[in-house]
């Protein structure tokens, strides 16, 4: 496969492998049930959203960590990890779509990150139900726009 071309400036901040990292991390404190990662993960200053699966949006940040601590805390919530992540960043802003697979099937995710203090921090997390898998051959070139 062809390396996917990336734009990039001179301006320093996080890159598109950090939204990729920033987005496992989601992944994996979730999977490994660690609260205080995930916690850390979300924004502080700006204002946080959240689309779980079947519920009504929440927009707060108390409101969202406080429904992944009960999701969490849950022994039957399935463990999660993403595949086919795809970042793309617009100025201070990345987003990451890929796809969540549990034990029970796949969603499509959406994975918004800011730039705070230097690194990108979660403001919404939205996964919903994939009708049909479309397979794709080759991803999309990851983009940054400055």
């Amino acid at each position: 496969m062809a390396p996917r071309p990336t734009i990039t400036s001179a301006a320093a901040g996080p890159t598109l492998d950090d939204a990729l990292a920033a987005n496992r991390a989601f992944y994996h404190a979730f999977s490994s049930r660690d609260f205080a990662a995930m916690e850390m993960l979300w924004a502080q200053a700006a204002p946080v959203l959240c689309i779980h699966p079947g519920w009504a949006p929440l927009v707060d940040r108390t409101l969202v960590l406080t429904s992944l601590r009960d999701i969490m805390r849950n022994p039957a919530t399935p463990k999660a990890f993403s595949r086919n992540d795809n970042a793309f960043i617009y100025g201070d802003v990345a987003v990451v779509i890929c796809e969540e697979v549990l034990e029970g099937g796949v969603l499509a995710a959406t994975n918004i990150f800011v730039n705070e203090g230097g690194a990108w921090r979660m403001v919404h997390h939205q996964a919903s139900p994939i009708a049909v898998r479309l397979e794709q051959t080759e991803p999309p070139p990851r983009t940054v726009f400055h």
